[in-house]
């Protein structure tokens, strides 16, 4: 508990120190531009003191430095208009610009809005008008705290994947390693089960009996398999497809309610894929108990088997509810759930062993709202 409250003091001091630090980069960003703008403001009054000396200018007048200070600008644009505000002269503006009126009548608008004109008197009541706009390097500061914002929320989104992922390993772990942990401890009532059962046998309790808990107790067996491979790498073994998904759909079929009507049809002929049998069992269990959740206990439920030159195709139908279009892809998702009480968790396992684990493909093949859902399990064939 302490532990997890300093982590989050942490963070949060982390969080706060971020946001001074960019709060303090932008102030002297803005203060920057404020500075370089006096500058400019500046520069520009010098030049229109030497546009002024050289109106007024006679022939004793010294016009040497004037003309150096006019032809010294070369960032700044500007635009020289009389008191009328006709265009008389412009610099560094692009020659297109100037050569259009409208253009050029745009430019003086710009420079208008960006700062005060200054002006330049001559011939007693006579004046002139300098408009000027920001240099590239004032433009190019205005919008860098703009960009600056841009990379550091990249660079935060970056960092809370990395925790939020950084996260999520550390809790898979955490269910891998209950899960491997519940899978041992069920073994021990496990084999005392088994005993009972040769025990039952030795009494010569019903056969029938004797024979379908001993199936439920190969099957919690089969499950505390399952839940032991969570995390590893599975072995593939080289198996009948039809074997193995028939005998996964008899075992269910037995163990669901008459108001189902299952059917199952297959080649006759062997079909071999590369599978572990728990997670394919695991495959199909999922897929009919999706299928039966969606007809709410009540419909018609199908496995057909198609072979392909190169692949199986594993087709699970069922007269449920169907998937509007838009789900088709979400379904597969860890936690969507349209039940009440449901992790969401069946579809993403089995995406997972198929997609992951078996290299093949699922998908809804097709869905009807109302009419039911067609799911497709597609595996490569080996010889």
């Amino acid at each position: 508990m302490q532990f997890s409250e300093k982590r989050n003091l942490t963070r949060w001091i982390i969080i706060i120190a971020s946001f001074i630090i960019v709060t303090l980069i932008l102030w002297n960003t803005y203060i920057f531009f404020q500075i370089f703008k006096k500058e400019e403001r500046l520069k520009m009054q010098v030049w229109a003191e030497a546009q002024q000396t050289l109106l007024n200018a006679n022939e004793f007048t010294e016009v040497e430095l004037p003309l150096k200070i006019l032809n010294y600008n070369s960032t700044i644009p500007l635009i020289l208009t009389n008191s009328k505000d006709s265009i008389l002269d412009s610099r560094n503006i692009d020659s297109l610009v100037v050569q259009d009126v409208a253009q050029s009548k745009k430019m003086l608008n710009q420079f208008k809005s960006e700062n005060e004109p200054i002006k330049i008197s001559f011939d007693s009541n006579k004046y002139n008008l300098l408009y000027y706009g920001n240099s590239e390097l004032l433009n190019n500061l205005k919008y860098y705290p703009i960009a600056f914002s841009l990379i550091l929320l990249l660079f935060g989104l970056l960092v809370y994947n990395f925790y939020r992922a950084n996260r999520m390993a550390t809790q898979n772990k955490l269910w891998a390693g209950m899960a491997k942990e519940t899978a041992h401890q069920i073994g021990t009532p496990l084999s005392s089960l088994l005993g009972w059962i040769e025990i039952m046998k030795a009494d010569n309790v019903d056969e029938t009996t004797v024979t379908e808990v001993e199936k439920d107790v190969v099957r919690l067996q089969t499950i505390a398999d399952r839940f032991s491979k969570i995390g590893s790498e599975p072995a593939l073994e080289k198996r009948n497809i039809v074997n193995d998904t028939e005998q996964s759909f008899d075992y269910l079929k037995s163990r669901f309610s008459k108001q189902i009507d299952f059917s199952f049809k297959a080649p006759s002929h062997e079909i071999f894929v590369n599978i572990n049998p728990i997670l394919h069992s695991w495959t199909i269990e999922n897929l009919v108990k999706n299928a039966i959740d969606a007809m709410k206990g009540r419909g018609k439920l199908s496995i057909e088997i198609e072979d392909d030159p190169k692949y199986v195709k594993i087709k699970v139908k069922d007269s449920g509810k169907g998937i509007p279009k838009n789900q088709f892809k979400r379904v597969f998702e860890p936690g969507f759930t349209t039940k009440k009480r449901g992790w969401g968790l069946g579809l993403s396992l089995t995406k997972r062993i198929v997609e992951e684990y078996h290299a093949g493909k699922i998908k809804v093949f097709s869905s009807e709202v109302g009419k039911g859902t067609c799911m497709l399990v597609s595996l490569k064939k080996i010889d």
